[in-house]
């Protein structure tokens, strides 16, 4: 009996054939390059690291959810990396402690989880991203959503859209503005996130039903956000968002949930959502956080952003093109060919006498030193 298993992957994890791997290629040049071009230095980390460093330097991070196995070295746990821009602030804190702020790092690689997110099954996904560390201020939320938008651009994406929230809106306004029992906190910030009136209602959290309305495209929105007040406890927030919003305004559509949580659980007073015409889901998320300092002292703040445009390159490998191909029947020169790779051709060379040029992929024949269509 012929023994499938062995050609099976495990749920949520696949492989990129040649269209999807050229794609991927493109889009991760695509987005390193614009990054690049604003000054963002590229570093690269291990996949593997002790499961404490990588669970230990910021808040929100989810040991749950990465593989974990023992090192038969150290006889310590490793885990598999879920998020790289928990790696890229332990770099930050050591090796590069010592480097001027705002410090401006980019980064790609494969990142894996034991679960897939809701009802999407993957488990392994493109992470690429940057982030300006020494700065959580407004200038660096600004600048680090254009530089999102303009990668995605660069890549291929089209018909952006950024959805701004505020990640700690509850605690800012349970602390004073709309008192909440410290039990309480959890369950009006869900109920507020899942848009389930009666059940915030039921947590407690009527006075933040007025929240609710602050949804939909960000002029109609923040006016309305503002209209709460609470106090004057959200002022500030609100001006940074107008802020950032007159910066980025013109490169893609904005819109506003200021109670999202989803996908923020390390995310400080800012975060936003990206998303394009054509693709399901979000493309990446960013905004503002804290890392455990150089040598432990203190938290240093920092801005930033994680793309995962798998759904991006899947859609760019759909309409990838056959390139033109030279075929080089044997006995060719290779000074000749070489003289044409130089200048942009992709060539198959034979090797024996029955290859065919066609079967082959190739589009063009190298006969008397030219190409020739087949």
């Amino acid at each position: 009996m012929h023994n499938s298993d062995r050609d099976l992957l495990p749920e949520g994890l696949e492989d990129r054939l040649p269209a999807g791997a050229a794609a991927e290629t493109r889009v991760k040049r695509a987005v390193l390059d614009a990054l690049d071009s604003h000054g963002y230095d590229r570093v690269q980390t291990p996949t593997i690291e002790f499961e404490k460093s990588m669970a230990s330097r910021m808040a929100g991070v989810q040991p749950r959810r990465m593989f974990r196995f023992v090192d038969p070295a150290s006889l310590r746990t490793l885990a598999l990396r879920s998020d790289i821009t928990v790696q890229v602030g332990r770099i930050a804190a050591t090796s590069l402690a010592g480097a001027q702020r705002p410090l401006r790092l980019c980064y790609a690689g494969q990142v894996l989880t034991i679960k897939g997110d809701g009802l999407d099954p993957t488990r392994e996904r493109l992470q690429i991203g940057a982030e300006l560390i020494g700065s959580d201020s407004v200038a660096a939320a600004a600048e680090v959503v254009a530089i999102a938008i303009e990668a995605l651009q660069a890549a291929g994406a089209t018909g952006i859209s950024v959805d701004f929230t505020l990640p700690d809106l509850v605690d800012t306004l349970a602390a004073k503005a709309m008192p909440l029992a410290a039990d309480r906190i959890e369950a009006v910030r869900r109920e507020l996130d899942a848009k389930d009136a009666g059940a915030l209602v039921a947590q407690g959290g009527e006075a933040y039903l007025p929240l609710l309305t602050a949804i939909g495209p960000f002029d109609a929105a923040i006016e309305r956000l503002a209209a709460i007040d609470a106090g004057g406890a959200l002022a500030t927030r609100i001006a940074a968002l107008r802020e950032i919003a007159a910066r980025v305004g013109s490169m893609a559509r904005l819109t506003l949930d200021p109670s999202e949580r989803h996908g923020f659980e390390y995310q400080s007073w800012f975060g936003f959502t990206l998303y394009a015409d054509g693709l399901a889901g979000a493309l990446g998320r960013g905004g503002t956080y804290a890392i455990l300092g150089p040598d432990g002292a203190g938290d240093e703040p920092a801005t930033g952003f994680s793309l995962y445009p798998d759904p991006l390159i899947d859609a760019l490998a759909l309409g990838e093109t056959a390139r033109d191909t030279l075929f080089l029947p044997l006995g060719h020169d290779p000074a000749v060919a070489a003289r044409l790779r130089a200048i942009g051709w992709r060539t198959v060379a034979a090797l024996c006498a029955d290859c065919d040029a066609k079967a082959l992929g190739c589009t063009h024949r190298l006969q008397g030193g030219e190409a020739v269509a087949v």
